[in-house]
């Protein structure tokens, strides 16, 4: 089953009940006091769609303190806006006030990433980014999320995904278990009812349309990480009344993402972070031959895997893993290894030591059951990301980024195995003609990207920033995906944006280096 492999973050979920108190209606991120109406946006006949106040999720498994002060509910919406008379569906919303007590007029909107990442688990990093510190925060679950009805969870897969640590990375065995796993959740979903074709970013974007609409808010700024962004970028092309800014976190362009776009950010971030150590005296002298080293490792691991019996860094008893090239590989992009530890990491796996990836395997032993929605995941890749290239043409993406990486490897995109194998069980309607278009657009537009980036290069920023002309790129040295909860200076550039959209202090970019990077003794 395709990984989260535009998404990060810690599982962090809470239970706390608030009702969405009544305002007037109207004002900035208000709600309207029993339920409001709104015509649907998009596709086929209108149809209403109903925003109904209600009690926070009961999210697992810690509180999350922000949503004892939120304003919950649901939005309604038809599943599928070329059929209106169908089923509807029911989207978590939250709205966490502003610590101001004088608040801007106009909220920030936050589109997570994924796809079929659990939003609520990322509250806290919001907030501890200042999101809601002169504005309401607004947090919508994209449909078939957990505290969504339905949720599209594969509860198959997240097993699949504890079994997979021990098993060869590409090995048939392993496709075998995976499209299996792929094929039972498929068949439950669609059994329940589920119109997959239904998932994918142009309803994902029209829903967010109808719910500012639904909570009477003339204007909002939207904030968007990873496919965040790409569904951000979409939303701004098909419905851009209302949106005052637009900040892109860590960019995924919706023009441009597939799945041989996944080795060019691979290339770009592994060649950030050598230049890097070579940048770096101490990290230069300990470790010289850092590129040479990790491409002898890859080739090592995918001719002879390892296997070992390793504690998860969680604790628990030890579990069975096996490092091999695709492995190492699927580690380095998933931020698995901290930007700074990973010249260390090489160099010790280089030297016949592979515990720090090891331990970073065995973390996968353990999920989080049903958290993520797979189902949305696999609508959207399927759908938007695979259909317009072939096998060949990823292999050749792989090969043109990585020569000295065997073709094992390198034809399967990182973090998303299998997934030509996978759209053919999935089965939904190619929409990649549609979403290639890319947005043109006055609307200021903020693009933060870390240099350190391996799922979602900072390059793509300024490709896609020229059909936008009011917009700012800022890239901040040694910080991988998702900036702005791991970078101060990327909290203060967001600030300033959401203050002044046009001309955002960027001053602080300037003063960034990355963190020193670990020297271990020889």
């Amino acid at each position: 089953m395709a990984e989260q492999g535009f998404r990060i973050g810690a599982a962090i979920t809470a239970a706390v009940l608030g009702l969405l108190t009544a305002q007037a209606p109207g004002a900035a991120g208000a709600a309207p006091p029993r339920s409001a109406t709104t015509e649907i946006t998009g596709p086929g006949k209108a149809a209403a769609a109903r925003f109904v106040p209600g009690p926070c999720p009961k999210t697992m498994p810690e509180p999350i303190e922000a949503l004892a002060t939120a304003r919950c509910g649901e939005l309604e919406v038809p599943e599928n806006r070329d059929r209106p008379d169908g089923r509807i569906i029911r989207l978590a919303v939250a709205v966490i006030p502003a610590v101001s007590a004088k608040p801007a007029q106009d909220p920030v909107v936050f589109m997570a990433g994924g796809p079929g990442g659990e939003v609520f688990d990322d509250i806290p990093f919001l907030i501890s980014s200042g999101l809601n510190k002169d504005r309401e925060l607004i947090v919508m679950a994209q449909r078939g999320n957990l505290y969504d009805k339905p949720n599209l969870a594969c509860p198959e897969a997240d097993r699949f995904n504890e079994a997979a640590v021990g098993l060869p990375s590409y090995a048939p065995q392993t496709e075998r278990l995976m499209l299996a796993a792929v094929k039972q959740c498929r068949d439950r979903l669609a059994a329940d009812g589920a119109d997959l074709s239904a998932y994918n970013s142009f309803e994902n974007a029209a829903d967010f349309a109808d719910l500012r609409t639904a909570l009477g808010i003339k204007q909002w700024n939207v904030y968007g990480h990873s496919y965040g962004s790409n569904l951000a970028l979409t939303y701004l092309r098909l419905h851009p009344q209302g949106i005052r800014a637009v900040a892109l976190d860590s960019i995924a362009p919706a023009q441009y993402v597939s799945l041989p776009f996944a080795w060019a950010g691979a290339a770009e971030g592994l060649d950030y972070l050598y230049k890097a150590c070579a940048a770096e005296p101490k990290c230069k002298s300990r470790y010289p031959d850092i590129e040479r080293t990790l491409n002898q490792q890859v080739r090592k691991l995918e001719a002879r895997p390892l296997t070992l019996n390793v504690q998860p860094p969680q604790g628990g008893d030890p579990v069975k893993v096996v490092l091999d090239g695709g492995a190492l590989v699927n580690l380095l992009v998933a931020k698995a290894i901290p930007f700074k530890d990973v010249p260390a990491a090489i160099d010790e796996l280089g030297r016949g030591n592979p515990e720090r990836f090891a331990k970073a395997r065995a973390a996968g032993s353990s999920q989080v059951i049903g958290q993520s929605a797979h189902g949305l995941t696999n609508s959207v890749v399927c759908s938007e990301w695979t259909p317009d290239h072939s096998e060949s043409d990823l292999l050749k993406a792989g090969r043109e980024a990585f020569p000295d990486w065997p073709d094992q490897v390198l034809t399967q995109a990182p973090q998303l195995a299998f997934q030509e194998q996978v759209c053919r069980i999935w089965n939904v309607p190619d929409r990649t003609a549609l979403i290639r278009e890319a947005p043109v657009s006055s609307v200021p537009t903020l693009f933060i990207n870390g240099t350190g980036d391996m799922k979602s290069g900072a390059s793509w920023a300024q490709k896609t920033a020229r059909q936008l002309p009011g917009s700012t790129t800022v890239q901040i040295p040694g910080i991988g995906h998702w900036v702005v909860p791991q970078s101060p200076c990327g909290q203060k550039v967001l600030e300033s944006f959401l203050s002044r959209p046009t001309a955002p202090d960027t001053g602080c970019v300037a003063d960034q280096k990355w963190e020193p990077f670990t020297i271990t003794p020889k």
